[in-house]
């Protein structure tokens, strides 16, 4: 009788155990089911990551049979809206448009973030990397990369460079600039695009990073000049415009980069199945011709190689906001 009773009980513990580990299996099958999917959004409307998560949503929505209603949340360079996505269950109802900002730049630049941007997501596809132009106005004298760092290293506090902000990406970059070249130069932040392109525009800023969609039209219309562009490939759009690394500064290779993270924990085959749909959303003629209009290389990354970039972008800039000192507003 005891020998029975223990037979029974190891048979009952077995089961027990099966069935325990089949519910996230049965849930993971599933997902979705029909309860609406939120698309973090973590800077306000009408932004590069906003644009391309309402290109993205509504096809994503379609697909996966269910409703992908995106929710801004900005706020300190994407940090207010990546700490909530962090927070939320690991459930694949929630998912994060996260950048080179939010996912690389704040982990160095912020003295306290309420995440960690790689320890706290699974990287889920990369949307594509959007290359910076350097600019300069069309009545300077300056023509290629050399005279900008020539005329910089003569100039008392070197050359003036506006950009969006302290910590975007365009400021990154003339950090980088900095950091390879041993050239110094004063950085004028602006609060957003708009007004620090129209001062490089109206002459009272030497220069400016920023990408196509905001200097092209300007430089098609012939009031600024191209110098170089900041990836380590020449844009099909400016095929005369050399990379800075082809200018002289060996790799030097950046790109303002947006992709698509979930929460930590999310399981495995949601995730691969959120990175499939949204790989073949990416590859329609459609959404890749609004990509290059946003001025974005599209890519083709896994989640894998997605979290490797993400790593090295960490280190790669927090080895640049040391050196120059950067410090968030």
């Amino acid at each position: 009788m005891h020998r029975r009773t223990m037979i029974h009980g190891a048979i009952a513990t077995l089961a027990a155990m099966a069935g325990a580990l089949a519910l996230p299996a049965l849930a993971q099958s599933s997902w979705p089911t029909g309860k609406a999917i939120t698309y973090v959004v973590p800077f306000p409307p009408g932004g590069n990551t906003d644009t391309l998560a309402r290109v993205i949503a509504p096809a994503l929505s379609t697909a996966l049979g269910t409703p992908v209603v995106i929710d801004n949340k900005g706020g300190a360079g994407g940090s207010v809206g990546s700490t909530l996505a962090a927070r939320a269950a690991p459930d694949g109802y929630t998912i994060l448009g996260g950048t080179i900002s939010s996912h690389s730049i704040n982990g160095s630049l912020y003295a306290k973030l309420d995440y960690d941007p790689i320890k706290s997501f699974t990287p889920v596809a990369m949307l594509g990397s959007g290359p910076l132009v350097l600019v300069v106005n069309a009545s300077s004298p300056y023509k290629t990369l050399n005279e900008v760092l020539a005329a910089s290293r003569a100039k008392p506090g070197g050359l003036s460079s506006a950009s969006p902000g302290n910590g975007t990406s365009p400021h990154m970059a003339l950090a980088l600039l900095s950091y390879q070249s041993g050239v110094a130069f004063t950085h004028v932040p602006y609060k957003g695009s708009g007004p620090a392109v129209q001062d490089v525009v109206g002459g009272q800023v030497d220069m400016m990073f920023d990408t196509t969609l905001i200097v092209g039209p300007h430089i098609q219309s012939g009031k600024l000049r191209p110098i170089a562009v900041s990836s380590g490939k020449r844009l099909e759009s400016l095929p005369d415009v050399p990379t800075i690394a082809e200018a002289g500064q060996k790799g030097f290779d950046m790109g303002s980069w947006q992709a698509v993270f979930a929460p930590a924990g999310t399981p495995k085959p949601i995730v691969d199945r959120l990175h499939a749909e949204i790989m073949k959303i990416i590859a329609t003629p459609e959404v890749q011709a609004r990509l290059r209009g946003f001025g974005m290389l599209p890519s083709d990354m896994t989640p894998a190689q997605l979290g490797d970039y993400q790593k090295s972008e960490v280190d790669k800039w927090a080895k640049v906001i040391k050196a120059a000192g950067i410090k968030a507003e």
